[in-house]
């Protein structure tokens, strides 16, 4: 019962609370650019896809840290989600500096998410750091699509998502000395897939 309503609470702090972060936001050295209309809703967009890409790994650092049975495994998932708390404090603070909004379908992506992290959880310690793994890297692909995608002018949002791909990039790393395991080709493509979906959707809604 304990669990299950710290899961809740978790829920409800991430899809609707406001977000603090522990390290300083990222800021270019110099003013930034004025963003003219277009600029601005093309950097929200891509803001709110990250943005939402933030809720899903609270979700699944959430459910992979109640699934494991080792002490040392479940502080490795939960100092990962003090770095991603850092990266949704700051794509908020950055949408909000856009004039933008958040997705409407969080609650629905936070619920997607930590049910395939209790699923790989469950699996085995292995199968859930592999499938870490998988997701930094593939979010680590994603991120540098859209350094290349954001307005050139954009350089506050630019270096924010620098971070957070350095910071995803470590927690790939740290997950595979951990002891994950290549995840099956079909699974990671299905991965794939579904992040497409996401970030599809996330970009309008």
């Amino acid at each position: 019962m304990d669990t299950l309503l710290i899961s809740a609470d978790n829920a409800l702090r991430t899809v609707f609370g406001r977000h603090q972060s522990a390290r300083p936001q990222p800021s270019p050295d110099a003013q930034a650019p004025v963003l003219n209309e277009e600029e601005r809703r093309l950097s929200g967009a891509l803001m709110r896809v990250n943005h939402v890409g933030e809720v899903c790994a609270q979700a699944l650092y959430a459910a992979q840290a109640i699934t494991t049975q080792e002490p040392q495994l479940r502080a490795h998932f939960e100092e990962a989600a003090r770095d991603e708390t850092d990266h949704l404090a700051w794509t908020e603070r950055r949408l909000d500096e856009l004039g933008d909004r958040t997705s409407w379908l969080n609650p629905l992506w936070y619920a997607g998410a930590f049910g395939i992290g209790l699923l790989a959880g469950r699996l085995s310690d292995r199968i859930s750091l592999g499938f870490v793994v998988e997701t930094e890297r593939q979010v680590e692909q994603h991120l540098e699509s859209h350094l290349n995608r954001l307005p050139a002018n954009d350089v506050a949002s630019r270096k924010i998502v620098e971070q957070m791909r350095d910071d995803e990039v470590r927690h790939a790393l740290q997950a595979e000395r951990a002891g994950g395991i290549p995840l099956p080709m079909p699974v990671r493509w299905g991965m794939r897939a579904a992040a497409k979906v996401m970030t599809t959707t996330a970009h309008h809604l």
